[in-house]
């Protein structure tokens, strides 16, 4: 019953954070497009943001829970206090170096975050000085990540779950602020955004820290010190954070080969914004929670609690995204068009973003798989099993993408769809390599229930999938270009409600959900 309801308190603080997203990506879709500044402010956004995925998702924490559950239950509240402590300082004191390195060095770096703008040269100034801007943002969510780990460590998730409603609530409203001093597609709206995104980070940092003040564990910076216990934090640390974040950085790649076609930054951000939704509910709340829990269980040996608590999690992730993979995969062009499709945003944007967002559907279920299944490892201190595979796929994506980005461009279709087949490809690859080991070592056994439950759960997907391409058939007139904006939202409402009802139909009617599971869920 907890483990459900920490779910859904994740979970739902996601979606609230997932609403306000989506307004920002619709509102700077409107002002800014796939043009120059979109494609800069991207990149910019893309470096510091992947490591607020690594660390605020998760990837750092699949060492530092573990760790800091041992010495809570082991040694008391002084001592993992103490613990905290000394991985705050030394966290800190690495990544404020790191910072103004990459700062003072960002002019070269550019070269490699996105070499296809040197061709652009008021493209690739742009992104250097907004990089520059919005790069101390990690050093915030650094340290907002521990924080999130001593309390979700207490069972507390509310304030790590609500840190991206902040920075999705000030960045909407820079947008609004660019608008309101005429800076719609100018370089001067993207420095007015890229320091909503440092602001963004401030408070966020602020937030972490009175939330640990308000359970009575605060923590001080101390001298940074190598201690035992930082060593096996740095051991563990390193290939976690690899493995957990492999997703994010096989989305990095793609922004770097994608900055050699004009657009495609921008169309991969939107195309990738939108299938992260049920992977940011689903998934990463899984991700978050499962590994306290089953890092708790076995502490006390409860075996049994362990592989209950994965099964579950296994059932109920695959009930929510696998019906969102199959409606993203059917009807991307009337979920793009009706969301961005106005201002700068152009249905030739529209027509390259649902190719993009209907292949990336496809891996939905891979990618949040690799959510599921991490945690089995990470609780077990095992941080290198899921490093080792997440640089096969690392390496099969890298080399995907760039061969399938020229083949592509070659016989003169989209470039940069060949990055999202690859991206794709190399998750479904990550979640079966863990999952295969996993199931081989005794570690993850599916039960009776899941067995039952799974081939159910896609038939009653199916059947929806066939219901949305019917309905969105039948619409198609109101999401085309000349289309008034109440028509394709209307439409998109009509083809999701039909989508809602009928998937809730057939997961009764192929019993993949039963009327005393539901009352058991609901009252969770």
């Amino acid at each position: 019953m907890k483990l459900y309801r920490s779910f859904a308190t994740v979970g739902g603080l996601t979606m609230v954070s997932r609403v306000f997203g989506f307004m920002r990506d619709i509102a700077f879709a409107w002002a800014f497009g796939s043009g120059m500044v979109a494609d800069a402010f991207n990149v910019a956004f893309r470096f510091p943001n992947l490591f607020r995925r690594l660390f605020g998702e998760g990837a750092f924490n699949s060492a530092f829970i573990p760790l800091f559950a041992k010495e809570l239950e082991g040694n008391g509240k002084d001592e993992a206090r103490a613990f905290a402590e000394e991985a705050m300082s030394g966290l800190f004191a690495v990544l404020i170096g790191l910072t103004i390195v990459a700062i003072l060095t960002m002019p070269w770096l550019m070269y490699i975050l996105a070499p296809g703008f040197a061709a652009t040269p008021e493209k690739f100034d742009l992104a250097v000085l907004l990089t520059q801007i919005a790069f101390p943002y990690l050093l915030c969510m650094s340290l907002v990540a521990l924080f999130s780990g001593v309390l979700n460590t207490f069972g507390k998730f509310v304030e790590s779950s609500s840190v991206s409603i902040v920075l999705n609530l000030t960045l909407l409203a820079a947008i609004f602020i660019g608008f309101a001093l005429g800076y719609q597609n100018t370089p001067a709206g993207g420095i007015v955004q890229a320091i909503g995104v440092f602001v963004a980070g401030v408070l966020q940092l602020w937030l972490l820290i009175d939330g640990l003040r308000r359970n009575n564990f605060t923590l001080k910076l101390r001298r940074p010190r190598m201690t035992p216990r930082m060593w096996r934090l740095i051991k563990l640390g390193i290939p976690g954070v690899i493995a957990g974040g492999v997703t994010q950085i096989n989305i990095l790649i793609g922004t770097i080969i994608a900055s050699m076609q004009g657009g495609a930054v921008s169309q991969l951000y939107y195309a990738d914004r939108l299938y992260e939704l049920p992977l940011a509910i689903v998934g990463i709340a899984i991700g978050v929670v499962l590994l306290p829990d089953v890092s708790r269980h076995l502490r006390a040996g409860n075996h049994e609690a362990v592989h209950d608590a994965q099964n579950r999690s296994l059932e109920f992730s695959m009930l929510l995204t696998f019906p969102a993979a199959v409606a993203l995969a059917v009807v991307p062009q009337p979920i793009v068009s009706a969301l961005f499709e106005r201002g700068m945003f152009l249905a030739s944007d529209t027509a390259a973003t649902s190719a993009l967002l209907a292949v990336f559907a496809i891996g939905l279920p891979g990618f949040v798989l690799i959510k599921v299944f991490s945690p089995s490892y990470f609780a077990r201190e095992d941080t290198k099993t899921p490093m080792f595979y997440a640089m096969i796929s690392l390496t099969a994506n890298t080399l995907g993408s760039i061969a399938l980005f020229f083949l592509f461009r070659s016989y003169g279709w989209m470039p940069h769809l060949g990055i999202a087949v690859a991206t794709t490809l190399g998750g479904l690859l990550n979640a079966g390599l863990l999952y295969a080991t996993l199931a081989r070592r005794g570690d993850f056994v599916l039960d009776r229930r899941v067995k039952r439950t799974l081939p159910r759960i896609v038939l009653a997907s199916v059947l929806m999938g066939v219901v949305l391409w019917l309905v969105a058939r039948a619409l198609s007139h109101h999401f085309g270009p000349d289309a008034a904006e109440w028509s394709r939202f209307l439409a998109l409402f009509g083809v999701v409600g039909a989508g809602l009802v009928t998937y809730a139909v057939a997961v009764f009617l192929t019993g993949a959900l039963d009327r005393r599971q539901l009352r058991s869920f609901i009252k969770r």
